[in-house]
C-alpha cells in the first residue's frame, strides 16, 4: 500500500502484460483490464485481512461486480510493468464504491469506477454486511479518491 498525493492510503498491485493478455498486436486485449482490477480489489481485501474465502466461510459473504465505469485512455503493451490501484471511495451496508487506475511508469492509461455488491455466499442474494466487516471497511474510505 502507498499513499497517494493527498496523504490517503491507495493501495497498488503490480502486474505485467504477458502473451495471454494481448491480442495479435502485442496490445492488451480490452477485457483483460478488467482481470488487472479484480485481482488488485481481491489483493486489497487480503491486504486488509478480508481473503474472499475467509469472507465465504466466516461471513457467509461474497462481493460481486454490480456496475462499472471504465475509460480506456491509452494501451497497455506486451511486457509492460503496470501498477493497478484501489481506493475506496464508498462503503454502504451492502455495496462498495471502488476507484480503481492502471498507470504505467506513471502514465494513466486506465480508470475505473466499480461497485461491488455484497451478496450471500449460499443463495447470491443482496444482504447487508456483517458490522464486523462493515466498520473497519468504513474507515477504509479515501474521500480524495480520483474522480
Amino acid at each position: 500500500m502507498v499513499a497517494d498525493a493527498q496523504g490517503g492510503s491507495r493501495f497498488s498491485w503490480p502486474t505485467r502484460v504477458y502473451w495471454e493478455d494481448t491480442d495479435a498486436g502485442g496490445v492488451v486485449y480490452h477485457a483483460q483490464y478488467l482481470a488487472f482490477m479484480e485481482r488488485a480489489r481481491t489483493e486489497w481485501l487480503r491486504a486488509h485481512g478480508y481473503g474472499q474465502e475467509l469472507l465465504r466461510r466466516e461471513h457467509d459473504l461474497v462481493f460481486a461486480v454490480r456496475e462499472m465505469r471504465i475509460d480506456f485512455r491509452r494501451p497497455a503493451r506486451l511486457d509492460d510493468a503496470l501498477e493497478v490501484s484501489v481506493a475506496l471511495r464508498q462503503c454502504r451496508r451492502a455495496s462498495l464504491v471502488i476507484v480503481q487506475s492502471i498507470d504505467r511508469d506513471g502514465e494513466r492509461l486506465v480508470d475505473a469506477e466499480v461497485r461491488v455488491a455484497s451478496l450471500g455466499a449460499a443463495d447470491f442474494r443482496p444482504r447487508g454486511m456483517p458490522s464486523a466487516l462493515y466498520e473497519p471497511l468504513n474507515r477504509l474510505v479515501d474521500d480524495g479518491a480520483d474522480e
